[in-house]
Formats: structure tokens, C-alpha cells, sequence
């Protein structure tokens, strides 16, 4: 049964004070950062609780309302920063794309990864060299790359990987 001592009262409904204080541990910790809401609270529960003999000076609430403006502000400006970074990924995917698409038709070397195991089963890997014909360019994930063909079998290049592009000296006889 409960008794005053292990129940908590908030806007007239009553709760078992571990189970209001659990609920309020899982809210707090989803939002581990002082946020605008938070703040306001923390003025609000501030205004609540001052000593009515001894009320807080106005200028001090007056500084607390600037801070908190100037959190917004701050707010707002890594926002808008977050939105441009996102538009100068975009262009920065699209200008590489058009560059990368003037390659189609050239040849490159790269260097390949190749991943094995010896005999006894154990992760080997060593770098090839190869060389063959850019046919397109393809973007994954937001990540530009170039397709190649080579002896009929196509691969996916990280542009990272490219190490010489040059235009094919193979002459056709007819």
C-alpha cells in the first residue's frame, strides 16, 4: 500500500516515486544535450522556487533571458551550417561526377586489393596492378566512383585507387 513517504504528486495524479523517478531518468537521458526546453525549465523551476522574502534581482533574470537567447541563436546558426555543408557536398558530388564522366572511354591504371587465405585458412592480401577502360561513373552511398572494364569483367574503382589515366593508343586495322 502506498504512503506519503513513497509517493510523488505532479499536476494532481499520484505516482510511486521509483517508478516517476525511473520514467524520468529514461526521458533525461535521451536528450543528453541542455536544449532550448531544458533551459526554459530550469528558468521556469528557478522562478518557482525563489524565496518570496528575498526574490532574485531582475537583472539577473534579464541575463538568463539573453543567454538563452543567444543559445537559440547559436542553435539556429549550426543548423543553417549543417543544411550548407549538405549543399556543398551535393555540389562538390556533382562537379567531381562531370568530371569523372570526361574519363568514359580512357584507359587507367589502378592499383586492386586482393583478399585470400593460405593453406591454412589465415587472411593474406596483397595490391595488383591493373589497367583497363573507364565505360561509366557510378555514386554509392553519396560517394562518387568510376566502372572499368577489363578482359570483359567489370570493376568498381574508389577513385582513391586510380594511380594513371590515359587515352588508348590502340589503333584499329581494318
Amino acid at each position: 500500500m502506498a504512503n506519503a513517504l513513497n509517493t510523488i504528486t505532479v499536476d494532481g495524479v499520484t505516482y510511486n516515486a521509483a517508478a516517476y523517478e525511473a520514467s524520468k531518468t529514461k526521458e533525461t537521458s535521451a536528450n543528453d544535450e541542455l536544449g532550448k526546453e531544458a533551459f526554459l525549465q530550469l528558468l521556469v523551476t528557478q522562478l518557482q522556487n525563489q524565496d518570496p522574502l528575498n526574490p532574485q534581482d531582475n537583472s539577473s533574470y534579464i541575463a538568463e533571458l539573453a543567454q538563452f537567447s543567444a543559445l537559440e541563436q547559436m542553435t539556429n546558426v549550426a543548423d543553417g551550417l549543417k543544411d550548407l555543408n549538405k549543399v556543398v557536398g551535393n555540389i562538390d558530388t556533382s562537379v567531381l561526377v562531370g568530371q569523372l564522366s570526361g574519363m568514359i572511354g580512357m584507359n587507367i591504371d589502378w592499383v586492386e586489393t586482393i583478399n585470400e587465405a593460405d593453406e591454412e585458412g589465415n587472411p593474406i592480401s596483397h595490391n595488383e596492378a591493373m589497367t583497363g577502360v573507364v565505360s561509366g561513373v557510378t555514386i554509392v552511398e553519396g560517394v562518387p566512383s568510376i566502372v572499368v572494364e577489363k578482359d570483359g569483367e567489370k570493376y568498381q574503382i574508389d577513385i582513391s585507387k586510380v594511380g594513371h589515366v590515359y587515352e588508348s593508343t590502340t589503333e584499329v586495322v581494318e
